[in-house]
């Protein structure tokens, strides 16, 4: 059970270190799947198709906008990025 924590967090710190790659390949995944999905829908034209697969892939990308806010709200919440910033930040000592 230890193992899969890890990968979990493995994929978690991925994914907070390339937030805007996640969602780019989410909304390419997103409006693929769609529209192979409404491919396979018959009396549907083209553009309709076409029309349906970007609004899927839209919401599929403000849900993925949704879920990086999250993570970065947690990240700044729990410390990790705090620690990481704490270099640049000039202290009152060193003037």
């Amino acid at each position: 059970m230890a193992d899969a924590k890890t990968k979990f967090e493995s994929v978690r710190e991925w994914v907070a270190e390339h937030k805007l790659r996640t969602v780019g390949c989410l909304w390419l995944s997103g409006i693929a799947g769609s529209i192979a999905y409404n491919w396979s829908q018959p009396n549907m034209k083209t553009s309709v198709r076409i029309i349906h697969a970007r609004l899927h892939a839209q919401a599929l990308t403000l849900a993925a906008l949704a879920g990086a806010a999250v993570v970065e709200y947690y990240d700044h919440k729990s410390g990790v990025k705090a620690d990481r910033y704490a270099a640049y930040i000039p202290h009152k000592d060193s003037k």
